[in-house]
Parts: C-alpha cells; sequence; structure tokens
C-alpha cells in the first residue's frame, strides 16, 4: 500500500470517516428529516389551497371541462378512504390516518436515504390534507367528508392528497423492490480493514520491534564469539608451567 493511500486511511480512522456509500452519515440524518418535512408541507398546502378554492367556486353535480370528458373537475364530498373506498368507515380511517401520521414522524427522524424521505414525504402530505378534512369539515370531528374534484375517465375521483398518497406508496414500493434501504448501512468490514491496514503498516512494513531487537542480539554475540576466538588464536598455547624452570640442554 502506497504512503498516500495509508495516511488517508489512517486520518479516516482517527476522524471517525466511514463511507456509507452515498455521503456522510451525519450529514444524511440532518437533512432527509428535513427534505420529508418540506415535501409533507409543499403537498399539504396545494390540498388545502385547491379544495378551499373548488368549494368556493364549484357547485356539486356541475363539472367543469379541461379535456373533454376525459378530464374535468366535479366536486364530490367523500366519507370513506381514496378514490372513494371504504365509504360508511370514516372514524376508523381518521384513526388509521393518525396512527400513519404518528408512525412516518416518528421513523422519518432516522432517515438517511433522499429517496425515502421523498416517499414517505408524500405519504405523509396526503395523509394530511386528508386528516384536515374529516377533523373539520361536515358532518363533525372524525366524520368529516373529504373533498374530492379531479375526475380522469372512468376513475374514481380524487385529490391532490390521494395523488400524493398513491405516488409515495409506489415510490417506496420499488424501492423496497430494488433493495434501496431507509437507512444506508456502512459498508461491511471498512472500519475493521482499515485498522487491520493500519496495524499492519505498524508492525509488518516497518518490521517487527521484538524481531528486530533478537536480530540485533543475536548479531552482537555473534562478533563478540569471533573477537574471542580472534584473541586466542594471536595468543598461542597457554602456558602450564606456572613459572617453573623447564631443564636445559646441556
Amino acid at each position: 500500500m502506497s504512503e498516500g493511500a495509508s495516511g488517508e486511511r489512517g486520518v479516516q480512522i482517527m476522524t471517525g470517516e466511514q463511507n456509507h456509500g452515498g455521503g456522510d452519515a451525519s450529514g444524511r440524518r440532518v437533512s432527509r428529516p428535513l427534505v420529508l418535512a418540506a415535501i409533507a408541507v409543499i403537498v399539504l398546502t396545494l390540498d388545502i389551497v385547491t379544495k378551499v378554492v373548488v368549494v368556493a367556486k364549484m357547485t356539486p353535480g356541475q363539472p367543469v371541462p379541461l379535456i373533454g370528458d376525459d378530464i374535468r373537475f366535479t366536486l364530490i364530498r367523500n366519507p370513506g378512504a381514496a378514490f372513494s373506498m371504504a365509504t360508511g368507515m370514516t372514524w376508523i380511517l381518521t384513526i388509521v390516518a393518525l396512527l400513519v401520521v404518528a408512525g412516518i414522524i416518528r421513523y422519518g427522524r432516522r432517515l438517511t436515504s433522499a429517496w425515502w424521505a421523498v416517499g414517505l414525504g408524500l405519504v405523509l402530505g396526503g395523509a394530511l390534507g386528508n386528516l384536515v378534512d374529516r377533523l373539520f369539515r361536515a358532518p363533525g370531528p372524525l366524520e368529516g367528508h373529504v373533498v374530492d374534484f379531479i375526475a380522469v375517465g372512468s376513475f374514481p375521483v380524487f385529490n391532490i392528497a390521494d395523488s400524493g398518497i398513491t405516488v409515495g406508496a409506489i415510490l417506496l414500493a420499488a424501492l423496497a423492490l430494488f433493495g434501496v434501504e431507509p437507512q444506508q448501512r456502512p459498508v461491511a468490514g471498512s472500519a475493521d480493514d482499515a485498522v487491520s491496514v493500519g496495524d499492519a503498516e505498524a508492525t509488518g512494513d516497518t518490521g517487527s520491534p521484538s524481531d528486530a531487537e533478537t536480530a540485533s542480539d543475536a548479531d552482537t554475540a555473534d562478533e563478540a564469539d569471533s573477537a574471542d576466538d580472534a584473541g586466542s588464536d594471536a595468543a598461542g598455547p597457554a602456558d602450564t608451567t606456572d613459572g617453573k624452570d623447564l631443564p636445559r640442554d646441556a
């Protein structure tokens, strides 16, 4: 591994920066809930404004054609769910909508995926739009009828909130199908690999300190033995007479 690459990975270990497959995790957790909230506010605002205008300007039973009879505005009061389903269960649908809103708000705080934030924002804005009608429109709280006004062909009449819920649900289903997780996870083993590389650089590339000391001690011992042998050879055979006079030849 090059010195530049090893230095970069060392900085990542010290600073705690990891590759999370799309950006910094702390930045995602700060921005994604804001994206969710912004999308929800946009959908909710459009839904409320269009409903106020339609109720003020249109009369039930008098459609306004836009493109022939294929696309038109027609005002109806819907006591049921989206696309006029489950009529007669208004208060149950209101409770379900409250639970959905609470769940999205709670779960959205942990999002790290921008696309999941967009999808949940669309669903949240649509759920809030219809919930406002059920809480504040006639015939009373929890039983208010939702204002629908968009008609396309023979499709059930719907509104902006219904559109947000439908588009958001389709987006979320596509994200789940393609394996996009709402909370991006760190790349498996990235931190362990970085630590292992740092350990290897500390002990492998420069050599183990214990191995270096052992080799140095061995070299010193060999030099000492060589010196002793050289000294012995230079001094000659040892004197064993202990100072006694040797007999001289006549």
